[in-house]
């Protein structure tokens, strides 16, 4: 059983309110309440980058298409290499939604 490093009252309200979320609009009106815009920007840059990575891209393509620094990129990979999981969880759900929508 996998238990968060930062789990608290705090986080585990944030954490239930993603999971009432039921449609993308719902997502983007509530991450447009929460988030910065460069928050936003740096988790979907990091999330590109997480898809990068697992598809093999080196580390100066992605910051050339992306945008983002070498630490940055590091810093998704030590997650995707030694994380919790979370990345993976969350590519590979949308791979196979992606590949059901194909079919």
């Amino acid at each position: 059983m996998y238990t968060p490093k930062f789990q608290n009252e705090q986080t585990e309200l944030l954490m239930n309110a993603l999971l009432e979320l039921q449609t993308p609009q719902e997502a983007y009106r509530f991450c447009e309440d929460v988030l910065t815009v460069q928050e936003l920007k740096s988790i979907t840059q990091r999330l590109e980058v997480a898809v990068m990575l697992r598809q093999k891209v080196t580390y100066q393509e992605i910051a050339h298409k992306t945008g983002a620094s070498t630490a940055t990129i590091s810093r998704v990979n030590r997650s995707l290499q030694y994380g919790a999981d979370g990345y993976h969880l969350v590519l590979d759900r949308l791979s196979e939604k992606a590949e059901t929508q194909q079919k």
